[in-house]
């Protein structure tokens, strides 16, 4: 595994956006490049729709 993530990204990364199949697939994106899931979702309701949150991280060092 690459020490850093590939194409510049940062370490860290918190995905949100609309609670849809796009949002999995940009996650699931993330995961297939070798992010780590950091942390439990959260969620929100702005008054129109949900809106979904989650943080990933790059696996240093393991």
């Amino acid at each position: 595994m690459q020490s850093l993530p590939p194409d510049g990204l940062p370490i860290y990364r918190l995905l949100t956006g609309k609670d849809d199949a796009s949002f999995c697939h940009r996650v699931s994106e993330a995961l297939a490049l070798g992010y780590q899931l950091y942390g439990s979702p959260a969620a929100t309701f702005n008054g129109s729709h949900v809106v979904v949150a989650q943080a990933i991280i790059w696996p240093q060092g393991k």
